[in-house]
C-alpha cells in the first residue's frame, strides 16, 4: 500500500521508518532534558555549602551601600545578562517594595563606551576603564565569569582591588585567577557553562535577597 505525500509516493514501509525514527528522537531528547535536568539540581545543591560566603557577601554589601558606595557589575555573554539582571534588581526590587533604591551598575549596556573602549584599545580593557571612571573606594566591583578566566572580568578586578574597590566574584569551578584578583570567591562545582549561569542566577537571587532581608531588620 502507498500513499502520495507532498506530491511524492511514500510505502507504508517508509512510514513506519519515519515514526520509528521520530520516536527514538523524541525519546533520546527526552533523556537528554531529564539528564540536564537532574545535573542542574545536584549542582545547584552543591551551592549550600557556599552559603556562608553569600551571606558575607550579603553583610558587605549592605555596608558598603549604606556608607554611600555603589555596586558596578560585569561580565561576558550570559554572565553580561546576569550582571544587567542583577543591578536591575538592586535598582528595582527583588521583593520588597518598600526598600530604598540600591545603586548598581551593569558596566555591561552601553555601547557606544563598549565599542569605542574595544575598538580604541582592546577587548580587554573594556571594564578596566569603567572601573577606572566610575569606581572609587568603598565601591564594590563585582565580576562574573563562568569559566573564571575571562580577561578582561580579571582585569577589572585587578584595577579595583588597587583603586581601593571591594572585589566579589562569581565563577565556575575553576577559580586560581579569580581568586588572585578577589577578596570573596564564589564558586559553583561544574565545568558546564550552561549549568554554572543556571546556578549563579539563583546565587544572584539569593544575595538579593539577602540583602532585602538585611535592609528590613535595620529599619524596624
Amino acid at each position: 500500500m502507498k500513499k502520495e505525500k507532498k506530491g511524492k509516493i511514500v510505502s507504508n514501509e517508509d512510514t513506519k521508518k519515519q515514526d520509528k525514527i521520530t520516536k527514538k528522537y523524541e525519546n533520546d531528547i527526552e533523556e537528554i532534558f531529564k539528564k540536564a535536568i537532574k545535573e542542574s539540581s545536584s549542582i545547584i545543591l552543591d551551592v549550600i555549602e557556599e552559603i556562608p560566603k553569600i551571606k558575607n557577601v550579603c553583610e558587605i554589601l549592605v555596608e558598603r551601600l549604606n556608607d554611600g558606595g555603589k555596586i558596578l557589575i560585569f561580565g561576558n555573554g550570559g554572565s553580561a545578562a546576569d550582571s544587567q539582571h542583577f543591578a536591575a534588581e538592586l535598582v528595582g526590587k527583588f521583593r520588597s517594595q518598600s526598600r530604598k533604591p540600591l545603586p548598581a551598575i551593569a558596566l555591561t549596556t552601553d555601547t557606544s563606551a563598549l565599542t569605542a573602549i574595544s575598538n580604541d584599545w582592546e577587548f580587554s580593557y573594556v571594564f578596566e576603564r569603567q572601573i577606572e571612571a566610575l569606581g572609587k573606594k568603598g565601591d564594590i566591583a563585582f565580576g562574573i565569569s563562568t569559566s573564571g578566566k575571562s580577561l578582561n572580568v580579571i582585569r577589572a578586578l585587578k584595577k579595583a582591588k588597587e583603586i581601593g574597590l571591594i572585589t566579589i566574584s562569581l565563577s565556575g569551578k575553576y577559580t586560581h585567577e579569580m581568586e588572585k584578583v578577589s577578596d570573596i570567591v564564589i564558586s559553583v562545582n561544574s565545568q558546564d557553562t550552561q549549568r554554572i549561569q543556571e546556578a549563579h542566577s539563583l546565587i544572584i537571587h539569593l544575595i538579593c535577597e539577602g540583602i532585602e532581608i538585611m535592609l528590613n531588620q535595620e529599619n524596624k
